[in-house]
């Protein structure tokens, strides 16, 4: 038989394992507009050793990297991926962090760059006489020159071994770690990597029903063992007050 301060045990770790769910699926909802956003989830371990005398813990937030929809657009540089990769961005401190976010603006030095100013990865630039820009399902970057659509540069893809062991930087923009591997960088469009769209974005993986579902479900899970702990409390109250 438990003792009273192993049921409090077990469901305090209850509570605390559910309320981490919580901010995970809340964060989900959160960004269910968000382009290129990858919903995370938390997966449950059960603990069973003297310590902590049983219950549950959130081992991990685990990045779900399945495919959004994709958006047509009006504007030229907003790109979407149909597959497998990540564009790269090159952060301030010269690391550089990975994003399915393709929304894409022109800066002073014509550098295709992400909303927040992050210089994307890649072999060119936009010239100053470029009447538009079309970027093929390959990676490669077109401007129109008096008429002439010329090749003004390459965007590479990055893909990892195990994409779901990246880190969430914030910005919705991931780093490398050990758990996804190294970052293999290749040509869109080729064996084991996706393809770019232009005039495109890729919507946010997050299911509005699925995830509601689920945060339903979640704080029912943290209001029965909230009701369980405060019973437990109050009994374990009445014993030691019946042996005084």
């Amino acid at each position: 038989m438990p003792s009273f301060t192993q049921l409090l045990h077990v469901t305090r770790s209850g509570m605390l394992a559910r309320l981490e769910a919580l901010d995970v699926s809340s964060n989900n909802l959160a960004n269910v507009n968000t382009i290129g956003y990858k919903r995370g989830r938390a997966n449950f371990q059960e603990v069973l050793n003297a310590q902590v005398q049983g219950g549950a813990r959130v081992r991990a937030t685990q990045n779900l990297m399945e495919q959004g929809g994709l958006q047509a657009t009006e504007n030229p540089l907003d790109l979407a991926i149909e597959g497998t990769g990540f564009f790269m961005i090159q952060l301030p401190d010269g690391r550089t962090a990975y994003t399915r976010d393709g929304q894409l603006f022109m800066d002073a030095d014509r550098q295709l760059v992400t909303a927040d100013g992050f210089p994307l990865v890649w072999d060119g630039q936009i010239p100053a006489d470029a009447e538009d820009i079309f970027v093929n399902p390959d990676g490669t970057v077109m401007a129109l020159q008096n008429g002439v659509w010329n090749e003004v540069g390459n965007i590479e893809l990055a893909r990892f071994p195990n994409p779901t062991g990246l880190l969430n930087y914030g910005q919705n923009l991931w780093l490398e770690t050990d758990a996804s591997g190294a970052a293999e960088v290749g040509a869109p469009a080729t064996e084991g990597y996706g393809q770019i769209f232009g005039h495109a974005l890729e919507t946010s993986n997050v299911s509005l029903a699925e995830e509601m579902t689920n945060l339903t479900t979640l704080q029912r899970g943290f209001e029965m063992s909230l009701r369980i702990f405060q019973q437990t409390d109050q009994m374990l109250s009445q014993a030691i007050h019946m042996r005084k």
